[in-house]
C-alpha cells in the first residue's frame, strides 16, 4: 500500500511541476519573442514539428473523450487541450491521479486513471461498426501522414539538425511537445512487461515522435479483436483486474 500511495504522489508532483515547467516557458516565451501568431514563425520544420505535437495532442483528446462521460466537460477539456498543449495534458493527469481512492491498496491505480468510471445503470449499446477496425484506420492514416510530413520536410529544407531553426518558439513547442511525450512514455511503460522492449519503444518516441505513438498504438490494436471494446488497448497485455467491468467504451 506504501508503495501504491508514494507512486500515486509522485506522478501527481511529476506532471505538477511539468505543468508548471511549461507555464513558465511559455510565459518567458511570450514576454521575451511576443505572440506566436506570425507568418515568419511557420518555417517548414516549424510546421512539420506542429503536426508531430498536434498528432499525440489528438492522442491525448480521445483518451479525455472516452475518460469524460459529460460531453461538455469533455469537450472543455479538449478545447483546452487544443490551445494550451501539455498544460492541459499535465494539469488533467493531476487531476485524475488526486481522484485515485486508497482505500484498496490491491487495486492499481493506472486502471482508475485509465478507465472511466462505470456506473451500475450504464448499459452496453448495440453497435453496428467496430471502434477497433476504426481507430485502426485512423491511426494508420496519421502516421503516414507524419511520415509523409517528416519526408517532404527532409527533402524541401534538409535535416533539423541546425542551430538557426532554434527560434525561441521552436524551443518553446519542443518543450511543450516532450511533456506530452513523457505522458505517453508512462503508458507504454505501463504497456510493455518487458524493460528492453519499454525502452526501445520509449527512444524511438523520443527520436520520432508520434509516428512512433501511431506505430505503438496500432501494433496494440492489432492484439485485439473487432469486437472487443476499444478501452482495452489503454491496459496492459498482463491485466487481471476484478474491477474491470465489460462495457462499452466508446
Amino acid at each position: 500500500m506504501a508503495k501504491t500511495i508514494f507512486t500515486v504522489n509522485a506522478l501527481r508532483l511529476l506532471f505538477f511541476v511539468l505543468g508548471c515547467l511549461m507555464l513558465a516557458t511559455l510565459i518567458y516565451t511570450i514576454s521575451t519573442d511576443g505572440s506566436p501568431f506570425r507568418r515568419e514563425l511557420l518555417t517548414p520544420w516549424m510546421t512539420a514539428t506542429l503536426i508531430d505535437f498536434y498528432i499525440n495532442v489528438i492522442t491525448i483528446a480521445a483518451w479525455v473523450a472516452y475518460k469524460e462521460a459529460n460531453w461538455i466537460s469533455g469537450a472543455l477539456w479538449i478545447i483546452l487541450l487544443v490551445c494550451f498543449g501539455s498544460i492541459t495534458t499535465c494539469a488533467y493527469i493531476v487531476v485524475q491521479f488526486f481522484k485515485v481512492s486508497s482505500q484498496d491498496p490491491l487495486q492499481d491505480p493506472m486502471y482508475h486513471v485509465l478507465l472511466r468510471h462505470w456506473n451500475k445503470g450504464d448499459v452496453e449499446r448495440n453497435r453496428t461498426i467496430s471502434f477497433v477496425l476504426v481507430a485502426r484506420v485512423f491511426f494508420s492514416v496519421l502516421g503516414c501522414m507524419m511520415l509523409a510530413t517528416l519526408i517532404c520536410t527532409i527533402l524541401i529544407d534538409g535535416l533539423p539538425f541546425r542551430r538557426e531553426l532554434l527560434t525561441p518558439w521552436m524551443a518553446a513547442t519542443l518543450v511543450d511537445f516532450y511533456i506530452n511525450v513523457v505522458a505517453i512514455a508512462f503508458w507504454i511503460a505501463y504497456k510493455e512487461s518487458s524493460w528492453i522492449t519499454t525502452l526501445l519503444w520509449i527512444v524511438l518516441l523520443i527520436c520520432f515522435g508520434s509516428l512512433t505513438t501511431c506505430a505503438f498504438i496500432v501494433m496494440h490494436l492489432a492484439h485485439l479483436s473487432s469486437q472487443d471494446p476499444l478501452y482495452l488497448v489503454l491496459l496492459n497485455d498482463h491485466s487481471s483486474n476484478p474491477a474491470i467491468i465489460k462495457h462499452d467504451a466508446f
